[in-house]
Order: structure tokens, then C-alpha cells, then sequence
């Protein structure tokens, strides 16, 4: 019996952990801000076609643990276009990175990972190196900083949100 409670209740927390499979047309879109050294937010957030959003803290946020959120259609269509023109071929990862195809790096900065995926198809990732300063990629630069604006959860990453 007490097996059968510990199975139910892992069913449940790992349902929790993630967004359930969109019913709406589109790609299930996950974007995670690594660490940097400093006191920048670390998390990763997926959002749904469907308008669900799920925040997952690592450090430095303003929520203590995983937090649902909602999106609406406009902000799901304006996260898609702001990260279309930097959306790698299906199926395939693209790395922006010292040393690889950046120029001009600075250390200590954050890695951000945006992954686009849908039931049954290989997901798309672009993983960019934040440090990277190269020209050529500072409007990518603006449109990883736009996201969290778009989606409008600034004040679940901002630490000193929180009220003492």
C-alpha cells in the first residue's frame, strides 16, 4: 500500500515538472539562462501554444520553485517571431560559442539554450554563448534579453522582487 502511495505521488510531482504536450498548433518552446559569475538569474522557462508557461528556478530568482504562468496568444506569436530569425533547420543544434564561430568573447557571462520541439519530431536547439560580442550577433543579443519582457515574468526573475 505504502508503495503504491510513493509510486502514485512520483507520478504526480513528475507531471508537475513540465508542461503537458500542446493540443494548439505549434512548437512547445524552452529557454534556460545558465549561470554566470555573478548574481544572475539561472532558470529555465517552456511555454505552450496553448498559453501555459512554466518557470523553473535555479538561483537568483524571485520564486522559490517551479511557477506556472499564462501567455497569451500574442506573446506565444511574439516570442516565435523575435526567435525565428535565429531558429536553427529542423531537427538540427546550432552553437554560437568561443573559439567556434565568435570572435570577440568575454568570459563570466551566461549560456542560454533555446530549444523548439513538438511531440514526436527531434527538437531544434540554438545554444548561444552570451560573452560572445560579436557584431554580427548583437541583435540576437537584444532577442534573448527581450524574452523575459515578452512573456512578462521579470518580476519572477528579479531577486530583490521579493518582499523581506
Amino acid at each position: 500500500m505504502m508503495l503504491m502511495a510513493c509510486a502514485m505521488l512520483t507520478g504526480c510531482l513528475a507531471k508537475q515538472e513540465g508542461l503537458e504536450p500542446p493540443k494548439a498548433p505549434g512548437d512547445m518552446i524552452r529557454f534556460t539562462a545558465g549561470r554566470c559569475f555573478g548574481a544572475c538569474p539561472a532558470y529555465t522557462m517552456q511555454v505552450s501554444p496553448d498559453g501555459s508557461g512554466l518557470l523553473q528556478p535555479e538561483r537568483f530568482t524571485s520564486v522559490p520553485g517551479p511557477t506556472r504562468f499564462t501567455v497569451t496568444r500574442a506573446q506565444y506569436r511574439k516570442l516565435v517571431a523575435t526567435l525565428a530569425p535565429y531558429r536553427p533547420a529542423a531537427g538540427t543544434t546550432r552553437k554560437i560559442a568561443q573559439g567556434a564561430n565568435c570572435e570577440r568573447f568575454a568570459t563570466d557571462m551566461p549560456n542560454y539554450v533555446v530549444e523548439w520541439s513538438r511531440p514526436g519530431q527531434p527538437a531544434t536547439r540554438l545554444e548561444y554563448q552570451s560573452g560572445c560580442m560579436d557584431a554580427r550577433y548583437g541583435r540576437l543579443r537584444v532577442a534573448i534579453a527581450s524574452v523575459p519582457k515578452i512573456l512578462d515574468v521579470q518580476p519572477m526573475l528579479n531577486p530583490k522582487a521579493v518582499a523581506p
